[in-house]
Parts: C-alpha cells; structure tokens; sequence
C-alpha cells in the first residue's frame, strides 16, 4: 500500500509502519514545512545549513550503500537496488530513532539523516515503479517532466554540459517540459536537480535577502546542486566555487554557468534590475515565478514607491481597479463587453492593489507598465462615466456644495468618507470636521 505523504507531496511506503517509523516520518513532516526563504539549500535537498562538523556529516556508506550507489542500476552487495535501498531506508530510521533532539549536535544529525531518508525514499520509489510516463513519450525523473526530442540541436546538457549534437533522425535527447532542462539521453537517470515547478507547487516562495551567502564550509566544500568538491585555489583539481545572487550558495562550474537575472531582492530593497550571476537551478526557479504575483511591496519594503514616481502611479491606478470592479461585476453590459479581460494577462492586479511580480516591476522599470494601465484605466473611465447610464448613475453629488456634478471615489480631486463611503469634492470635505451623512445617522439614532 502506498500513500502520499501529507505535507510534503513525496511517496511513502506505509505496510507495517510501527509507532517509532510514524514518530520518524512525524520528525520528516516537521522539517519539510519548515521551509523558509532562510533555508533555501532545502529546496535542493541538500545539507547545506546544518552545523559544519565532520562527526555529524552522514555518508551513504554508513547507511549500508556504495558511495556511489545511485549512479549504478545494478546492486552491489549480491543484493537487488530495490533491496538495498529498503535496507539503506531502514538503517536511516534507525539511526533517526537512536538522536537525542535536546542536544543541539544531535538534532544537527537528526536533520541529516532526514534529508537522506527522504532521499533515498525518492529513489525507492522512482525504482519500483519505474519512470512515471503520463503518456508513451514522457517520462518524470526527479519532478523533471522529459520528453523526448530528435533532432538537430546545439544546447548544452544540464547534466555534463556537453553539446547535445541532435543530428537529424539519429540521436535522441530529453527536455523537460515544466522548466526546459535539456539532457542526454545518457545523462538521463543521472539527474539529480529537482525540477523547480515541484518547488514552487511545495510552496517556495522567492527569497528577499540580498544574497544570504552562507559560507562554503557550511557545505562541506561541495557544490550544492551535485556534491561535487568544490574550494579556492584547490591543489587536488577541484572545481573553483562560484556564487550564486539569488541564493547565496556555491556551485561548481557545471550547475553555474554564469548566467544572469534580475534579482527580487535587490529590486524590493534598493529598485536595482542590474543582472547578476546565478546558477542554473536559480535561473530555472527565477524564469517559472516570473510572472507569478509573489510580492508584496507594502509588506517588504514600502519605502520603495519614494523611489519611483512611476510605481506610485501604478499604485494608484490599481487601487482604483479595484473600485472599478465593484461597478463592473454588478454592469451587465461591462459583464457583456468584458471589460475586465482587458486585465487577462496581469490576472492578479484585478485581485488586489499590493502583489507584484517580477515581470511587474522590470516592466514598470521600463516605462511599459504605466502606459499600459493608463489605456486599460481609460478604458474603463469611458464606460462608468460616459458610455453606460448604469454605472453613471451610480456616482455621488457633493453634499456640502451641492453641485450638479457627479463624482466617483476613484477621481483625484474627491474624497470619501471612510465611515460611510460618501464621496465629495476633496477641497470641499476638507473644510469640514466631520462627514454630513455621518452626522445625520447619528442624529437619528438618538431620537430612535
């Protein structure tokens, strides 16, 4: 029997589990969700912010596996894969059964040793059932979607970063279809980056710290993506470390290649889209949370509208959408016309005044946004107070002058009432200490 394991979206097997294997996978639910911007090297199942001690690293030779056990299909102890890997499982539970989690070195271990359980239940899993094909052409190898491709191409590989040369009816090669990994065909039981679509469905959210580099001890001197040894000015020819912006972690120059993005946190603090260096798994993560609503500037940073007078607009006219949608969803000929689809590729803005996404702002850097939402906001201006009696009638007269004129909450030279919504001229309310509609309900509430 199998079932998914709550929390965390991974398959566990469940035959037989006994109440010391429910406290181990209790300890693995509670450090899957404690996820956070602040522990990101999670998100690559890495034991990466874990204390650097050398007594605590945990080695899959110690769990009853060959070091390089996941680079062979066949077993190496007379066993079946399958069959170690349930020994191997089975050893990691021990070991996280036998931790003292009031001592803080023990705890450190305990974290380890689940950071390889669920490892190697990932793996167990992928080998008894096989690659998961959701139809004869793809197949799912650590989140990563692949479908095959033949045919010419010159990509580098993500996995050994050669030359995929796809000539033309010959060789076959692999892309994921969630992320755009590319690989050979060789290289693709080999992959061991986990596809960032399964990050973001876990609920990763994107981090705001400039650059929160850790250190290169705290990762044991290896590449966060594949493990391989990594260090400065190395005399044993191991590769130079090289930082990533976005996450603040090393990689070895075949998970970094240099690229560079736009970083949302340097955007959020100091409004800065100069591109930076970041490894490949970054730059996969960043491209699919593109243009995903994940930040809110009001929260994070709400000093940064004084440092564009372009995004203050921006800000204005979104909350004044917002006011236009009451009049829209109740208008049917703006439900006929369908005004709001004007807004279809930014979804979001008709939702709320405070999320961006990075698209969002690098657009609004570039001076596309606000003359976008200008066209879009006329749009609307021109039905509620012009083209549609419906909605025209439905805008206030100013109680205190008393003119003649109609006005809507969203016009810059009004004012409503924030106890009662009544709208009136800006200058007029004020010279007022007081809303006149305020004043006569609560006249009539003493004679009643």
């Amino acid at each position: 029997m199998e079932s998914i394991w709550e929390g965390s979206g991974l398959p566990i097997m469940t035959d037989n589990i006994s109440i010391l294997d429910k406290k181990v996978s209790n300890v693995e639910d509670t450090y899957v969700e404690s996820g956070s911007s602040d522990s990101h090297a999670w998100s690559f199942i890495q034991d990466v912010a874990i204390p650097s001690r050398d007594n605590l690293e945990v080695s899959f030779a110690e769990l009853g596996l060959a070091e390089d056990h996941f680079s062979h299909p066949e077993g190496h102890f007379g066993q079946t894969s399958e069959e170690e890997l349930n020994m191997a499982i089975e050893n990691c539970k021990e070991l996280i059964r036998q931790c003292d989690p009031s001592d803080p070195l023990s705890a450190s271990r305990q974290q380890k040793l689940v950071q390889k359980l669920i490892q190697l239940r990932m793996h167990y899993q992928e080998l008894k059932e096989g690659p998961v094909e959701t139809d004869t052409q793809i197949k799912v190898v650590m989140s990563h979607k692949f479908k095959v491709r033949v045919g010419a191409n010159s990509h580098p590989c993500e996995k050994c970063k050669g030359v995929i040369w796809g000539l033309i009816g010959i060789n076959t090669w692999y892309k994921c279809q969630e992320c755009g990994y590319r690989c050979h065909q060789k290289c693709l039981n080999s992959v061991t980056r986990m596809c960032p679509s399964a990050k973001i469905a876990q609920g990763q959210s994107i981090i705001t710290d400039i650059c929160p580099e850790r250190g290169l001890s705290l990762q044991k001197f290896r590449c966060v993506d594949c493990r391989e040894p990594i260090e400065f000015q190395s005399n044993q020819g191991w590769s130079e470390p090289r930082l990533c912006d976005y996450s603040g972690l090393y990689y070895c120059e075949l998970c970094h290649w240099g690229d560079e993005m736009v970083i949302p946190a340097r955007v959020v603090s100091n409004w800065d889209f100069e591109p930076q260096k970041v490894s490949r798994a970054s730059r996969q993560f960043l491209k699919l949370m593109l243009k995903k609503p994940v930040l809110d500037l009001e929260k994070h940073s709400p000093l940064i509208f004084n440092m564009s007078e372009e995004l203050r607009q921006i800000l204005k006219l979104r909350k004044d959408i917002l006011i236009m949608k009451q009049y829209f969803i109740r208008c049917q000929f703006a439900r006929e016309d369908k005004l709001l689809l004007l807004l279809q590729k930014r979804q979001h803005f008709v939702e709320n005044s405070n999320m961006f996404s990075l698209q969002d702002l690098i657009d609004a850097d570039s001076q596309i946004l606000l003359p976008e939402l200008t066209e879009i906001v006329n749009s609307f201006l021109k039905h509620i107070k012009k083209a549609c009696q419906l909605c025209r009638a439905k805008g206030y007269t100013c109680e205190i002058c008393h003119s003649s004129e109609v006005l809507f909450p969203f016009d810059i030279y009004t004012k409503s009432c924030e106890t009662c919504s009544q709208v009136f001229h800006r200058k007029c309310f004020t010279k007022l200490e007081s809303c006149p509609r305020c004043d006569r309900r609560a006249h009539r509430q003493t004679f009643t």
